[in-house]
């Protein structure tokens, strides 16, 4: 059997490749969009989500059994809201089983605590992608399981831990907001999970994000202790004093999917003073 990672070379797609190769039950294959990874005996194919032809013929050429959707396309339509639908769209015609990770951005922070019942009121561009690639997998692709996830922390490739280390270091300007409040999970748990619903028969919305809620001022607190870094160089402001849009406070409940799962979803404070 083999597994599909779409967006290989991101920094979630990563840990997917790295941890679906080291498994011995399946054959593994990943795309990128600009340069391929670099894990051993893994497959690289280039793709463009835009391109409906290019992922037939991927579809056609490794015939997966599971593909998991690991891309990131930011505001990007034609990427992040209909490049998933014509994702689903082959993987339905072609017989796969089809992971995609989408994010707690479809929600407005209105009622701050969402489980996977809840229906998406994004504010930004990028939720209303996410939002409109969800709806649409949906439709066409019924038994595709849609993973919405927080914050993807680890080491320097999580954009979040790379801020915080550029603004300890001076070489970024910036303040860390105490009111935005999210449930970050380590890229680790997450990975293993998304693989674990691949390898399950489960379908529809799923939350996978940490049991814990934290201001990314407290967040970025735990990233420097953790990296050594002097928490005393980050400043701090409040996000709703400012004009820039999006949610304040949205937190996944997870509770539902954690329960069937084996792989158990760390609060951010364990896994911020336990793992590197």
């Amino acid at each position: 059997m083999t597994v599909l990672i779409i967006g290989g070379s991101g920094f979630l797609g990563t840990e997917l490749v790295r941890q679906a190769a080291a498994s011995s039950e399946h054959a593994t294959a990943a795309t990128f969009s600009t340069r391929p990874g670099n894990t051993p005996k893994v497959p690289w194919h280039a793709l463009d989500l835009r391109d409906s032809a290019r992922i037939e013929a991927l579809m056609a050429e490794v015939q997966p059994r599971v593909v998991i959707n690991a891309t990131s396309g930011g505001p990007d339509w034609p990427i992040t809201a209909e490049g998933p639908i014509r994702l689903a769209m082959a993987t339905a015609k072609y017989g796969s089983r089809l992971v995609h990770v989408s994010s707690d951005a479809v929600f407005s922070g209105a009622r701050v605590h969402y489980d996977e019942s809840c229906l998406p009121d994004p504010l930004t561009p990028y939720g209303a992608a996410k939002a409109a690639a969800e709806t649409g997998i949906r439709l066409v692709n019924p038994n595709a399981v849609i993973a919405r996830t927080s914050l993807i922390i680890g080491d320097r490739r999580s954009e979040h831990v790379r801020a915080v280390h550029d603004l300890a270091a001076g070489t970024r300007t910036g303040v860390l907001f105490t009111d935005d409040i999210r449930c970050p999970i380590h890229v680790t748990d997450l990975a293993a999970a998304l693989l674990e619903l691949a390898h399950g028969n489960r379908s529809g919305i799923h939350h996978l994000a940490g049991p814990e809620a934290i201001s990314r001022y407290e967040l970025g607190t735990l990233i420097a202790k953790r990296d050594n870094l002097d928490p005393t160089r980050l400043a701090t402001g409040r996000r709703a004093a400012t004009t820039l849009p999006g949610p304040l406070d949205v937190r996944l409940n997870s509770q539902s999917t954690q329960a069937t799962l084996q792989t158990h979803l760390r609060g951010v404070y364990q896994f911020l003073t336990t793992h590197p």
